[in-house]
């Protein structure tokens, strides 16, 4: 009775893809291309790959894990397996809390470029200045923030079966047949530059995927190797309370560890091929230097790339940002569930006002967050020694700060005090295979506790 009076998902293909929807979001579209970018290409892929199918597999697994066993939200999930780790559930639930206001912001961005490029205003968003005019507007970015925000809690309201499963089943699809679209363009586009040399995005595509070790030594290696680990956080949405949110709705007679897999799978495919649909028209256009760009890279770079595609890149500028906005929108729906499911467990609140009270408060923060661009613009240097504004420290304090922490403390739970087993036997109770057991049982107790300390001092600037 419990279960229902929560909500579940009607089957496996259903808690698949929200999980991939959650997972396939702003972070694999534009931070897993120019991190692979600016570290050397298919050296970050393959450090990248070897931490999904380790250190990713053993917190997603254990998270998923923890869900279904409890049949609880992150919030009091925690508390329900050992008293002594509820502070975790609240960290857990205070990351999405923190998250969604700003991602609602950058949501709000997507929207802008998308509606721009839609109504043949391409080349007006890739002038110089266009960005920073438009953020720096007071009324503007709340307006599509407003708008981002209002179609994630529509989702989130309607529930898990007909709103996260049903609008998952259907944007999923569109999702990957515009991924797969775009990245099949991208190889196919040519330029001839400046110097009169012809320029393929078969070229482009080797520099994304062939390892390139010049210059790298023991130092740069580990840098990689955290960049990596940093980008699981975001590719895969875990420790931020959104896996085990969605793990609870799963029926029992699932099979956890085919589901595993393929999100494991999903996920990294849509994440490689959003470098194949952006690095190589970026070389092409732009150069080595031009993937260096940074987290500007969608909303600086690409328009003007679009608009040198001439006429078709409107048509494909459309398709890009009609994809961002799909990705950002499934995965912003799983922040503000994992809100609102702890909301329902903890205070026993109906879904329908757990989702308001949640909307409003990302609301409210989010405007503030659209301030920091202009009547609340100020400049802070933080501990890692990035300048940050609100959204800035917003997401350094989430996801840098407390995700890890979340992240350590659930190795130390389920490695050293409910024990692996738990979570295997969790993962097994229908006579499934544990593929994976001895790398599972390494990671969590020993392995990942190690990584994610070393990533929480990197964070903090202590080393």
């Amino acid at each position: 009775m419990e279960e229902n009076s929560r909500g579940s998902f009607g089957g496996s293909i259903g808690f698949v893809l929200a999980a991939a929807g959650s997972a396939v979001g702003l972070g694999n579209i534009w931070r897993f291309p120019y991190l692979a970018a600016r570290d050397g290409g298919g050296l970050f892929l393959v450090v990248y790959l070897v931490l999904a199918i380790t250190f990713g597999f053993a917190l997603l697994t254990s998270e998923i894990a923890i869900g279904r066993k409890t049949k609880q939200s992150p919030l009091t999930a925690y508390k329900k397996l050992s008293e002594k780790f509820g502070f975790v559930g609240f960290l857990a639930c205070l990351i999405p809390f923190m998250i969604m206001p700003y991602y609602s912001v950058i949501g709000g961005w997507v929207v802008k470029y998308f509606i721009a490029f839609l109504t043949g205003h391409g080349e007006e968003a890739a002038e110089d200045g266009f960005f920073t005019g438009f953020i720096t507007h007071q009324t503007e970015p709340i307006i599509m923030m407003v708008v981002f925000l209002f179609a994630c809690a529509l989702i989130i309201y309607m529930g898990v079966d007909k709103g996260i499963e049903k609008s998952s089943r259907i944007i999923m699809p569109i999702l990957l047949v515009l991924v797969i679209g775009i990245a099949v363009f991208s190889l196919t586009i040519k330029h001839t530059n400046d110097a009169g040399q012809t320029v393929t995005g078969l070229e482009g595509l080797k520099v994304y995927v062939v390892p390139s070790l010049e210059g790298v030594g023991i130092k740069e290696f580990f840098f990689v190797l955290t960049d990596a680990l940093g980008q699981l956080f975001f590719s895969l949405s875990i420790a931020m309370g959104i896996m085990i949110a969605y793990g609870s709705y799963v029926p029992d007679d699932a099979n956890l560890v085919k589901s595993i897999n393929q999100i494991e799978i999903f996920d990294t495919a849509v994440a490689f091929l959003a470098g194949v649909m952006i690095i190589p028209a970026v070389f092409v256009f732009n150069g080595t230097d031009g993937m260096s760009a940074g987290p500007s890279l969608m909303f600086v770079t690409l328009p003007k790339i679009f608009v040198a595609m001439g006429k078709v890149g409107n048509v494909i500028g459309t398709m890009f940002f009609a994809m961002v906005l799909f990705a950002a929108v499934t995965s912003g729906m799983s922040v503000l569930e994992a809100v609102v499911s702890s909301f329902i467990d903890k205070f026993h609140m109906a879904r329908e006002s757990a989702t308001i009270v949640e909307t409003i408060a990302a609301l409210v923060i989010g405007v503030i967050v659209c301030f920091g661009y202009n009547i609340l613009y100020f400049e802070v240097t933080l501990p890692n020694g990035s300048v940050a504004q609100i959204l800035d420290i917003l997401d350094y304090i989430s996801n840098l700060v407390l995700m890890p922490i979340v992240a350590i403390a659930t190795c130390i739970l389920v490695g050293w005090v409910i024990k692996p087993e738990t979570v295997i036997e969790e993962t097994t109770r229908n006579g499934e295979k544990f593929g994976r057991r001895g790398l599972y049982i390494a990671m969590i107790k020993f392995i990942a506790p190690v990584l994610l300390i070393v990533l929480f001092l990197i964070s903090v600037g202590i080393i």
